[in-house]
């Protein structure tokens, strides 16, 4: 085994640009292979991380996936919004330990503003537990004063106390935008990877006061209140979007559940974050085998070319093989020298393959990380990973046997017997 092994490897040198160029696309496409598998779980991750301390999310009865969609990740259509005192009778249950209010529907340049309050930079946490932190500035505490997510005020190249003003709906309009009431930047939060970093935070106070002038989605013609004077009226806010709920005990969370569902006044859905990321993941599904098709079939071309490489060289070794078989090499030795060859290149391109995604991740990781939320460190190979690789390899040595077949049923004199 050793003197096959050696010989593999001799005979491998002296083509060791094709078979370098071989090893090198097994290598690439062992690299995209993993690389979607791993981005596949990473998103996974991120999407359920994004709202890691909630144990509910409390909205307006609709589709359990276009509440979360919207509420958490600012996606989707807009859904109804829900009466602030209902909301408050809800946060009243006895389990429930802490909420985070959330009002949608303004923008600001293309980036959503959450209306909500102080408990949002006290309870929300992302990641593994996490909880936010300010890269610089502080918390809103006046009535128009704005925290700015990471990528708003990198994109817009904002700073601390510069004014900014926000926007009707989308702000696709120019009539749309509450020029008069600007906001002051008093914050800005460091980079979590969720879509905290695009998002435009006030007060709910706040949304109450630029919108009192507006009726019916639009200015209110021949009104207009200043800054100034919105402080004189009630700016306790009258509906939210939804809100994000913690509980004293995460075993209580079914009975509150049924509580909101069922709650008499208002038609009220409360949804449990986890259960409702796996029904999207189902939406997706197909979405994610088709990347993983398409890495699929990049591996196939990749070992089709090592095959199509031994074949090639077949014909330029055939005087090699029956000198070999003239010194005592057996048909079996032929047949276990080729499938050894390709074994060690398969294998040596699933290393290297391996070796290009942890550079990769090295490299890349941290700004995936800031920006998308996406953990490509160096990790373990997992599990799926194992037999994602040991498919590959064991793909790669059935698809050698081919080439080294052909050889085996080459004759002694086939070989040694020049063509004319």
């Amino acid at each position: 085994m050793n003197a096959l092994f050696g010989l593999a490897l001799k005979s491998a040198w002296n083509r060791r640009l094709t078979l370098g160029l071989t090893l090198l696309s097994i290598a690439l496409a062992v690299t995209l292979l993993l690389g979607v598998e791993r981005t596949r779980v990473a998103a996974r991750a991120s999407f359920s991380q994004s709202v890691s301390g909630a144990d509910l999310v409390l909205g307006a009865r609709t589709s359990p996936v276009q509440l979360m969609l919207y509420s958490v990740f600012r996606m989707g259509g807009a859904t109804n919004n829900i009466g602030w005192d209902s909301y408050q009778a809800v946060i009243r249950h006895p389990a429930v330990a802490w909420s985070i209010p959330i009002a949608l529907g303004d923008s600001h340049r293309g980036f959503p503003v959450i209306g909500t309050d102080a408990a949002y930079f006290e309870h929300f946490r992302h990641g593994r537990g996490r909880s936010l932190s300010f890269a610089q500035g502080r918390p809103f505490d006046g009535l128009f004063e704005a925290v700015l997510g990471a990528e708003v005020a990198r994109r817009l190249g904002y700073r601390l106390d510069q004014a900014i003003t926000l926007s009707h709906g989308s702000g696709e309009l120019k009539q749309s935008e509450h020029g008069d009431k600007p906001f002051t930047v008093v914050g800005i939060l460091a980079p979590t990877g969720t879509p905290v970093d695009h998002s435009v935070h006030v007060s709910l106070e706040a949304i109450e006061a630029i919108h009192l002038d507006w009726q019916g989605g639009a200015p209110m013609p021949g009104v207009q209140i200043s800054p100034e004077q919105v402080r004189k009226f009630d700016l306790s806010p009258k509906t939210i979007t939804a809100a994000l709920i913690g509980l004293k005990q995460r075993t209580a969370v079914f009975k509150v559940q049924r509580h909101i569902n069922s709650y008499p006044k208002e038609p009220l859905l409360a949804v449990l974050p986890g259960v409702a990321l796996d029904e999207l993941w189902r939406v997706v599904a197909m979405v994610e085998q088709a990347l993983l098709g398409i890495s699929v079939l990049v591996v196939a071309v990749g070992l089709a070319g090592l095959v199509a490489v031994i074949l090639a060289s077949l014909n330029e070794r055939r005087r090699e093989l029956a000198v070999l078989r003239s010194v005592g090499a057996g048909p079996r030795h032929i047949l276990a020298l080729l499938a050894l060859e390709g074994a060690s290149i398969t294998l040596a391109g699933l290393g290297l393959g391996l070796l290009l995604l942890n550079l990769a991740a090295w490299l890349a990781g941290p700004t995936l990380e800031a920006r998308l939320g996406l953990t490509l460190a160096l990790q373990e190979v997992s599990p799926a990973e194992l037999k994602l690789l040991g498919a590959v390899f064991l793909t790669g040595v059935l698809a050698s046997l081919l080439p080294a077949a052909l050889a085996y049923r080459q004759a002694l004199t086939d070989g040694l017997t020049p063509r004319l």
